[in-house]
């Protein structure tokens, strides 16, 4: 019989969260949900406004599902993330300064970490000690 070991979720998650841009993605998925709770519009004055109130609920809707395709479908990350740093800005206008600023910097944030993560860069630990390996090899010769 053949014995498997069983199976630990925090290192199937930190796997997981490793072949991915976890936290731009994250970061503007909040940035975006944080700016859907602060409209406090109702759907009828939504629908009376106009499209300028259409466009108060739909760019952090937007906004979201983009940091979600981020963490879900990573090889696409360099679209959602120019269109996320671009729904973010427009949502200065749009919604309430940006979420009272708060939404508007976790969103532009996460992009900009989305747009600068490399999918094949080694982990920054080993990285250090590779360069602290190196340097005392170095001096000691």
């Amino acid at each position: 019989m053949l014995m498997t070991r069983p199976r630990n979720p925090r290192s199937d998650f930190r796997r997981w969260r490793a072949r991915r841009p976890f936290w731009g993605g994250l970061l503007l998925t909040l940035g975006g949900a944080e700016i859907l709770l602060t409209e406090k519009a109702s759907l009828k004055v939504v629908m009376h406004i106009g499209m300028q109130g259409v466009a108060g609920y739909l760019l952090p809707t937007v906004m979201l599902v983009c940091g979600l395709l981020i963490l879900f479908n990573p090889a696409q990350r360099l679209f959602y993330s120019l269109l996320g740093i671009l729904l973010s800005l427009g949502t200065w206008l749009t919604s309430n300064l940006g979420g009272f600023f708060l939404g508007l910097l976790l969103g532009a944030v996460g992009s900009c970490m989305a747009f600068g993560w490399l999918p094949d860069q080694e982990p920054r630990r080993r990285l250090l000690r590779g360069r602290r390996q190196r340097h005392t090899t170095a001096t000691k010769a």
